[in-house]
């Protein structure tokens, strides 16, 4: 049964910081490092102020995936809505701090169910969008769907460069360069040269 206690405002200044704190461990000394104590030293709060915005420490790592999780949605909006969408989604897909983060929930989720349930959701809601843009993309660049459909062309893209990016994580770099010019030329032929980035808007 849910504890009914109070927690501080779920916009306040300090859940925030501490919500940071716990990413910047989770990243720099990775999952097993992030207790509360750790988190509110890195923080430069007191530990009891975990728990008056956090219930326990699941509940802490939720809101760490789920910020990161609802602005890399937004992120990948953006990314399928420019001139290049593949361009975009592919480099989307190799952010090498954000596949960090990934990684260290990955692992996290083989001991906590809440987390296991969060990825899978979370993971079919970007899936879900990357097939609708690149569904159109299939029509726009007249690729055949019987010889690659949607769904496979997003599998093939955003497994290639998580696998990489798993495999950077590990000090593994064999084949990584090959296999990134093998799908930008590919991408060149459908899109054109990668153009520069623009910034993105405050």
């Amino acid at each position: 049964m849910a504890s009914s206690r109070r927690l501080g405002a779920p916009d306040a200044k300090n859940r925030s910081v501490l919500l940071d704190a716990a990413e910047q461990l989770l990243l720099e000394e990775g999952y097993a490092a992030v207790s509360s104590r750790r988190v509110a030293a890195k923080a430069g709060l007191k530990p009891q102020l975990v728990h008056y915005y956090f219930r326990n420490m699941d509940e802490l790592f939720l809101a760490v995936f789920r910020r990161r999780a609802e602005e890399g949605l937004k992120h990948q909006a953006a990314a399928l809505a420019s001139p290049q969408p593949l361009w975009a989604l592919w480099e989307f897909s190799t952010e090498t701090e954000a596949s960090s983060l990934t990684m260290e929930f990955v692992g996290l989720a083989n001991q906590r169910k809440a987390i296991r349930a969060e990825i899978a959701y979370y993971s079919e809601r970007f899936r879900r969008g990357q097939i609708e843009a690149v569904s159109g993309l299939v029509r726009r660049y007249k690729i055949d769907p019987n010889e690659l459909s949607p769904g496979a062309l997003v599998v093939l893209m955003t497994g290639i460069s998580r696998m990489i990016m798993m495999e950077k994580a590990l000090g593994m770099s064999s084949g990584h360069a090959e296999t990134f010019a093998l799908v930008e030329r590919h991408l060149e032929r459908l899109e054109g040269p990668r153009e520069p980035r623009r910034p993105q808007p405050d």
